[in-house]
């Protein structure tokens, strides 16, 4: 089977312009995994993220919170299903540190 790239995969064309070249990199592995969707959920998780740093500089803090606390969760889902999260966790603690949650 030939290795899934942006030109035979929608969900890779779609998020290439999205997302930071670590999370694309994420996204690439488990699509070549067939993990289509696994790739999903980082992606919701990518927004949730942007997300919350946007309430923050709103100084939605409640807002914020209710967000992070989403994207912890389906950081834990995918430590469950055996993926790759450091670099999600790393981008969830410092986002959290300026929640002030």
């Amino acid at each position: 089977m030939a290795k899934k790239t942006t030109r035979n995969s929608k969900l890779l064309y779609n998020a290439k312009a999205k997302t930071s070249s670590k999370i694309y990199s994420l996204l690439v592995d488990l699509v070549n995994d067939d993990r289509e969707d696994l790739a999903e959920v980082v992606l919701k998780i990518d927004y949730l993220l942007e997300y919350s740093s946007s309430c923050i500089k709103q100084r939605d803090f409640d807002e914020a919170k209710d967000a992070l606390d989403k994207t912890r969760s389906r950081i834990d889902m995918l430590k469950e299903e055996g993926t790759d999260t450091e670099y999600l966790d790393y981008l969830y603690e410092g986002i959290k540190s300026k929640a002030k949650c």
